[in-house]
Order: structure tokens, then C-alpha cells, then sequence
């Protein structure tokens, strides 16, 4: 593991000078690569000179402590922290998801359950949207599709950090976990009976892609227009603004009807059809995010969960690594990260134990 660092320290070295260059921010575009692979590789070097001078340091306070015996406490605080830096730099070296930078494109379905199951999809993407607050990201809502009681049948909002995050700190990087079917268990407001009740929403996350990753042909596309439906201003049900985008290669549909431009409209749908297409692209070409992806929205049934949330005990389960907290409500308002990070940490426990 540590031999590889010593190659990393050089491409490290390497980026350094080539970013140095005036030449090459000519072009932003490799810029801004050499930049994102820059920023990655630096907290690895950090690390691995703090363990190699800890390394140092427990050698010299050995040597010390032979004479003075004061030194032994300070030997032992020394190979504690060497073993946590040892820790910190095996999860450094963890393969990354390459799309673990990427902005991300958020949408939640309502499943089974009828009107509850649509409220209980505005509770989801109001949790995200108080999350991405929390944590100072940017959200923008491409197009939703409102029930009657003000849920929503489906709905699609784009996610974007701030400026550059740190490594595994990115949009994608924390919230492709959140994909899969989300169920509910609680008193609905359409019970008269006070009875408890189980239904289903079902999230998909997609990493949102640039246009020179996805090349989309003129002649791959069907776009048909159609009259909005639903809530909204003056113009809709009398315009025909709602655009519907068939991507007749791979069959994937994708409708907009948020915005009263039909070119507002066709330009966000499309911005979900390239992320949708990036997507299949990595599922084709690399089987394990295939298998983690396929994982994600079959069908919204509600015994396909990842994730319940049990509103008369106030708990959150997420089935896939164990964890329970008994917060649901801090949750639902945006609390999210220790129910994200336990799928973090068991995600990277089993690259750890994959690589070893």
C-alpha cells in the first residue's frame, strides 16, 4: 500500500509544476483536470509525510526513553497516533468512484400508497433540500408533477456544491447512497380511523453530466409538446409548454413541464436525459456500479426498502448496514449525514477488505 504512495508523490510533484505553467491554463478544460486530480492526490501526500515523520519521531523518543523513563508515555501517544494515521491513509487509498466530484440530479416517485405515498415524497425532497442547506449546496428544481394534496407524484431537482469539496466530500460522493425505495410507516392524514399505515417512494440519484460527456445525436431524439397540467401560472393549460423527450436509441423518456417556456422546459429535460444516459454509460462499462445502481429504483414496492421510517416510534432504519436512530424527526429536517456517513463507512470497509 505504502509503495504506492511513492509513485503518487511523484505524479503529485509532476502536477504541481504542470499547473505552475501559464501555458496550460489556456486551456481550462485540462486545467481544471489536472486541478481535480491535484486536489485529490494532496490530502494522501499530507498523510503519508505525517505517518512517515511519526515514524521518525517514535524512533527518536524510543532512543530517549532508554535513558529517561519520562519518555515511555510519549512513545505510546506517538504509536497511537501512527496507527491512526496508518487507518486514514488505507481509507485514502481506497479506490474512488470517479464520479464522486459530480453534481448530482435528485428524483423522488411516489410509489404505492396513492396520496400518501405523494406526501410522503414531498417529506423526502424536503429532507434533501433542508440537507443540501445544511451543508451549503445549491438546489434548483427541474420539474415536479404536484398531487392534490400538495405531495408529489414525481419530482426532479438538481444538486450543486459550491465551489471544489473535498475528496469524498462531493454531491454524488454522499448522496448516491440515497438511492432505492424509501418506506413510511405512520398515521396518514387521509385516516379518519387513526390506523397505521405502509407505503413506498423511490429515489433516484444520477450524477448530472456536461454535455461533452454525453454526445446526443439530433437524430436520436423524439420531442413531442403537450399542454401542462397541474398548478401553476397564467400560462399553463393554455400553452403548449410541457415538452416530453424520447431518447429513441435506449427507449429512456424524460417530461418537463415546470417551467411556462417550452424552451426552459426542453432545456431541463434534457439536462435529465444526459444524466440518466451517463448513468447507463457506467452501468455498461463497470459492473459493480451496475450492480450498485441496478439496486437503486426497480420497482417503488414496499418490500424492495432500503430505508423505513416509523413515524410513531420516531425511527430510521437503514437495512443495508444496520444502522437505527430513534431522531426521525431531526432527520426529516435535514440531519442526514450519520445515517449517510454509516453507509459511507461500510462502503469503504468493504473496498478495504476487497483490496486486501
Amino acid at each position: 500500500m505504502f509503495e504506492a504512495v511513492e509513485e503518487l508523490i511523484g505524479e503529485h510533484a509532476d502536477l504541481e509544476k504542470r499547473l505552475a505553467d501559464p501555458a496550460v491554463h489556456a486551456d481550462q478544460r485540462e486545467a481544471k483536470r489536472l486541478n481535480k486530480r491535484y486536489f485529490e492526490l494532496t490530502p494522501i501526500i499530507t498523510t503519508y509525510r505525517a505517518w512517515k515523520q511519526t515514524g521518525d519521531d517514535i524512533e527518536t523518543a524510543r532512543e530517549l526513553a532508554a535513558d529517561d523513563p519520562d519518555f515511555a508515555d510519549e512513545v505510546k501517544d506517538l504509536e497511537a497516533r501512527r496507527e491512526e494515521l496508518t487507518e486514514k491513509l488505507r481509507l485514502l487509498l481506497v479506490p474512488r468512484d470517479p464520479s464522486d466530484d459530480k453534481d448530482v440530479i435528485l428524483e423522488v416517485k411516489a410509489g404505492e400508497g396513492g396520496e400518501e405515498s405523494a406526501l410522503f415524497a414531498g417529506d423526502l425532497l424536503r429532507m434533501y433540500l433542508r440537507y443540501a442547506e445544511r451543508v451549503g449546496w445549491k438546489t434548483e428544481i427541474l420539474d415536479a408533477n404536484e398531487s392534490d394534496l400538495g405531495g408529489y407524484k414525481d419530482v426532479q431537482v438538481a444538486v450543486k456544491a459550491k465551489g471544489q469539496t473535498e475528496p469524498g466530500q462531493g454531491v454524488w460522493a454522499r448522496l448516491k447512497y440515497e438511492g432505492g425505495v424509501h418506506r413510511v410507516q405512520r398515521v396518514p392524514a387521509t385516516e379518519s380511523q387513526g390506523r397505521i399505515h405502509t407505503s413506498a417512494a423511490g429515489v433516484l440519484v444520477t450524477p448530472e453530466a456536461e454535455e461533452v460527456e454525453v454526445e446526443i445525436g439530433p437524430n436520436d431524439l423524439r420531442i413531442d409538446v403537450y399542454r401542462s397540467s397541474g398548478p401553476g401560472g397564467q400560462s399553463v393549460n393554455t400553452t403548449d409548454s410541457a415538452v416530453r423527450i424520447t431518447h429513441l436509441p435506449t427507449g429512456i423518456v424524460v417530461s418537463c413541464q415546470n417551467e411556462k417556456s417550452q424552451l426552459q422546459n426542453k432545456e431541463q429535460a434534457l439536462r435529465i436525459l444526459r444524466s440518466r444516459l451517463l448513468a447507463a454509460a457506467q452501468e455498461e462499462a463497470e459492473k459493480e456500479a451496475s450492480d450498485a445502481r441496478r439496486s437503486q429504483v426497480r420497482t417503488v414496492d414496499r418490500s424492495e426498502r432500503i430505508r423505513t421510517y416509523n413515524f410513531p416510534e420516531n425511527r430510521i432504519s437503514d437495512h443495508r448496514v444496520g444502522f437505527k436512530a430513534y431522531n426521525l424527526d431531526q432527520v426529516l429536517d435535514g440531519e442526514l449525514d450519520p445515517v449517510i456517513q454509516a453507509c459511507v463507512d461500510a462502503d469503504s470497509a468493504a473496498k478495504l477488505a476487497a483490496a486486501q
